[in-house]
């Protein structure tokens, strides 16, 4: 019996259908898993968490956490929220030994689709569950439960996880597996091409005397106004570029758009300009600086 219990018996597993009952585990305590997890744990689900490193205990305040992929396991559900296909690779293997039908494993990351859809079939020959559910919202909606949620799997599998995932914010099933992540890659295409042309709109009001939070405020509730412009345009204006996502993130999430399109037989001009950007903020020592850091790199080249 572990933690949560015998999770063969669970209700989970008897109805197919997850309850406040079933227990879930994160595995990837990073700036999304924390307060994905917290979230979680506060809408009343039974929510453990794992980390690849160990965490500052700061860091895991409030999140009970496994020691093992074996006692991690023990859920019903596993939540991977990872850095990249790789990583998502090297904990489904680990896990490997520890899966059981009745299992449902939901990847909330950024990763390739075509590896989804190899991780959804594999999985499946085993009877265990895939759901790949990246988000768009960053840490600021994980913590307020408002999440844009972009799904792909089976109906049966994403009925499983649609309690889970409603808690964190706006469900949208958008195809089979793989069909979230490949919908991820395009908001994140969306997200790098706003924020490049929010950190050169402030760039050029700073060079030609306009006070930049003034434009902030005239731009608001008008077709220019976005999330990026006031988040992100307010950490350009700090100068501060403390990582909601990071440029080196950002930079792997955009190469995948790349290969999307390439595979597409596209070119897309300004997705592989904004690309060589933050290819050049990786390159002189910023990877890990948030994603509005394209603002300092336009600055350091004006200067």
């Amino acid at each position: 019996m572990g933690r949560w219990g015998d999770g063969h018996h669970s209700t989970a597993h008897r109805t197919g259908v997850p309850t406040m009952t079933s227990a879930l585990t994160i595995l990837g305590l990073g700036l999304m898993g924390r307060p994905l997890a917290r979230t979680l744990r506060r809408a009343g689900w039974p929510v453990s968490g794992w980390n690849r490193s160990p965490l500052e205990p700061a860091l895991g305040a409030g999140i009970a956490l496994c020691a093992t992929l074996a006692e991690a396991a023990r859920a019903d559900m596993l939540i991977l929220t990872l850095a990249d296909s790789p990583a998502v690779a090297a904990v489904l293997a680990g896990l490997g030994p520890y899966l059981r039908p009745g299992h449902l494993v939901i990847d909330m990351g950024t990763s390739d689709p075509a590896r989804s859809r190899e991780h959804a079939t594999a999985l499946a020959a085993r009877g265990v569950g895939w759901v790949d559910a990246p988000v768009s919202g960053g840490p600021e909606g994980a913590a307020a439960g408002t999440l844009a949620l972009m799904v792909g799997g089976s109906e049966g599998d994403v009925a499983r996880a649609q309690p889970v995932l409603a808690t964190l914010g706006r469900v949208t099933h958008v195809g089979d597996a793989g069909a979230g992540h490949t919908v991820k890659v395009i908001n994140q295409l969306i997200v790098g091409l706003t924020i490049e042309a929010v950190a050169e709109a402030l760039t050029l009001a700073e060079a030609v005397g306009i006070e930049p939070r003034r434009l902030q405020q005239a731009l608001a509730g008008g077709f220019a106004d976005s999330q990026v412009l006031q988040i992100h345009g307010s950490r350009m204006l700090a100068r501060t570029y403390i990582p909601g996502g990071r440029v080196a993130t950002h930079l792997k999430d955009l190469r995948l758009a790349q290969a999307l399109a390439a595979s597409a037989g596209l070119r897309l001009p300004h997705l592989d300009d904004t690309t060589a950007r933050y290819q050049r903020l990786v390159e002189t020592g910023d990877g890990a600086l948030d994603h509005s850091a394209l603002h300092k790199l336009l600055n350091a080249e004006r200067a």
